[in-house]
């Protein structure tokens, strides 16, 4: 399964870390987290930021290690944030995806942008 989501003047780091909090409440371990931020060409003073974070079941489970869930965050704070993650159903079910849903549209949810 995929969500995407833009988002309007919200600083790519802020929503990096949130997301970081609001999964593993979910009760998944995070894998990798990477967050760079770079200049745009045509002006030094405005930056873009990409950050990736993978989670794993943990437990003592048949399914613990095994990725459930990973998002992609690119954007700037200046313009717009674009968010996907990819999730695998079967080690993340739906109920913790929508709680995940809830608490980021709680937080961010004046900030996205409604598709037309």
């Amino acid at each position: 399964m995929q969500i995407r989501k833009t988002y309007k003047e919200l600083n790519p780091e802020l929503l990096y870390h949130e997301i970081r909090d609001f999964t593993q409440k979910q009760g998944v371990t995070i894998d990798e987290a990477k967050l760079e931020t770079y200049s745009l060409p045509n002006d030094s003073s405005s930056f873009i930021s990409r950050g990736t974070l993978t989670f794993k079941v943990h437990g003592k489970s048949v399914k613990a290690g095994k990725e459930c869930l990973r998002a992609h965050i690119v954007g700037s704070a200046r313009s717009e944030t674009k968010l996907i993650f990819d999730i695998d159903e079967k080690l993340f079910p739906e109920q913790k995806i929508l709680a995940l849903q809830d608490d980021l549209d709680f937080v961010f949810g004046s900030y996205e942008v409604k598709p037309s």
